[in-house]
């Protein structure tokens, strides 16, 4: 099991899942996966830490969110928490 402290619920099917997750790996940032169609009861978990149905949700170390985020909020996220040069 991975330590990430990055967690992104997402689908296969979602197009801001898929270009978030590119995002991540792109720079090589060690994130977990919730994959809600393989998982579905993970829904529920993403859904209180939103408050929204949309995805992705992502979580962040410093306790925070962003759900659908463009790539330029999510680098500056992680710029913010030091992942980003």
């Amino acid at each position: 099991m991975t330590t990430a402290t990055i967690t992104l619920f997402g689908a296969d099917w979602c197009g801001d899942c898929i270009r978030s997750k590119a995002v991540l790996d792109a720079r090589s940032i060690d994130y977990n996966y919730v994959d809600l169609i393989a998982t579905p009861e993970q829904a529920d978990a993403a859904q209180a830490i939103s408050g929204r149905t949309s995805i992705p949700v992502i979580t962040f170390p410093d306790g925070s969110h962003q759900v659908e985020p463009s790539n330029a909020e999510l680098e500056s996220k992680l710029r913010s928490l030091g992942m980003l040069v």
